[in-house]
């Protein structure tokens, strides 16, 4: 009795294990793309058959300088599917035109694709057919794509003190600036991590000098950024804005993450959690004849920024209650707002609707939404959130509501037993309305 109950056991979990074996190194995210002239016939019909809004698949983004933090949903065996030399899979990039600017990249490393009838082409493509109609002609006829993205940033500890380079500094090597923000939504954050706290600019009375001689110590250890900044303890739900040439070391609780798209950076602290910090990371997007000028380097942080006595009142954000676009049974809040050198240059709100509840979203602008709880429907596309998701598997969480769509008004329907709750994103002056930063 006792042999045969043992070897029924060891057979039955032999069985239930099977579904889950998964051939991951042959998975090619861009198998059977759709590109060139095809895109448009593909285009009409997905946005005909969806009222404007297009299904977008999982876009996955490793770093080799980070440890993931493993909340952004994907499998624990694919954290290294890009390859343990490209290093574990840490983002998720949302409605992105935008390259990563990784070493060893895939080609299409960074950008959303778009998914109908089992057919996928890129968001880039479908916004060069038809971007007024995507974007809208605001945005299009001004920047000719889609120029901002957002994304889940998700780490096991902190990462550098780091900054992102102003437009001016980044058009010296070819790029555009990076301003960002940043929102902690409470459904990927059930744990904090190693580190839940993040540095932010630099302590007042902080002299250029002090942040050279931190530079000329790179390779002597701990070069000793941090002891010139402050840390501020992240809180769920709540969010910053970061404009270019700020310092700043998130810290470990998952990020949403819309930001101008471009990817460009430099870190300038050479040891985190005991990991070297290599000084090409610093100086990437620098021009070359400048990788060793320190007076340089200095002179790329904002300084006043850096050194606001009331950083916090300038930057943090607390979510603000749309009274105009909340109704009974949903609530709509602004969670990324203001601007940056006196621009609007992107924004972000997360919706809520109780189970049974719907309403019409009906924006001014083109958005790009991402579920993050429950189920429920957008037009007659499904919203479902994910438990766990396979490299390589096509969800039902992202879709991107074109400028057509969200002027003319979408009905989203929660289908669930729990809240259906979607962040998000917007491009460069979106609305009249918008919050500023300390409301």
């Amino acid at each position: 009795m006792l042999i045969v109950f043992h070897a029924n056991y060891h057979s039955s979990s032999h069985l239930h294990r099977l579904p889950t074996e998964h051939p991951m190194s042959t998975v090619k995210l861009d198998e059977g793309l759709i590109q060139g002239d095809s895109v448009s016939s593909i285009l009409d019909s997905a946005m005909d058959a969806h009222g404007g809004v297009l299904r977008l698949t999982p876009t996955w983004v490793p770093r080799s300088f980070l440890h993931p933090g493993r909340r952004i949903k994907l499998h624990p065996s694919d954290y290294y599917r890009f390859g343990a030399d490209r290093g574990g899979i840490d983002e998720r990039w949302f409605g992105s035109t935008t390259d990563a600017a990784n070493e060893g990249r895939v080609w299409h490393e960074g950008q959303s694709f778009c998914l109908f009838e089992g057919k996928k082409f890129m968001l880039k493509d479908a916004v060069a057919e038809r971007g007024n109609d995507i974007v809208g002609e605001a945005i299009y006829s001004k920047y000719n794509r889609w120029p901002v993205y957002s994304k889940f940033f998700d780490n096991m500890g902190p990462i550098p003190h780091h900054m992102h380079q102003s437009f001016e500094d980044a058009e010296l090597v070819g790029q555009e600036g990076k301003p960002e923000s940043y929102y902690f939504p409470p459904q990927l954050n059930n744990v904090d991590n190693n580190f839940s706290y993040t540095f932010m600019g630099l302590e007042p009375g902080t002299q250029p000098e002090d942040v050279r001689r931190c530079l000329e110590n790179w390779n002597e250890g701990d070069n000793g950024i941090l002891d010139l900044s402050r840390a501020y303890r992240l809180k769920r739900g709540t969010g910053w804005l970061i404009p270019p040439g700020v310092l700043h070391a998130p810290g470990s609780l998952c990020t949403y993450e819309p930001q101008w798209g471009s990817d460009v950076f430099g870190m300038y602290q050479s040891i985190v959690e005991g990991r070297y910090v290599p000084w090409s990371l610093l100086v990437k997007d620098m021009p070359e004849e400048k990788h060793q000028d320190l007076d340089f380097i200095v002179g790329q942080l904002d300084w006043d920024k850096n050194v606001d006595t009331h950083f916090k009142n300038s930057n943090y954000l607390e979510p603000v209650r749309d009274e105009k676009r909340s109704g009974d049974g949903y609530e709509d809040l602004w969670i990324v707002y203001g601007t940056v050198d006196g621009e609007q240059l992107f924004s972000a709100k997360e919706l809520t609707i109780a189970p049974g509840a719907k309403c019409v979203l009906k924006d001014g602008a083109a958005s790009s939404w991402i579920t993050v709880q429950g189920r429920g429907r957008i037009g007659n596309l499904d919203l479902q959130t994910p438990a766990m998701i396979r490299f390589g598997e096509n969800t039902t969480d992202e879709v991107f509501i074109s400028h057509v769509a969200a002027t003319n008004g979408v009905e989203i329907e929660n289908l669930g037993s729990e809240p259906l709750v979607g962040l998000r994103y917007f491009g460069p002056n979106a609305h009249t309305d918008l919050p500023k930063a300390g409301s």
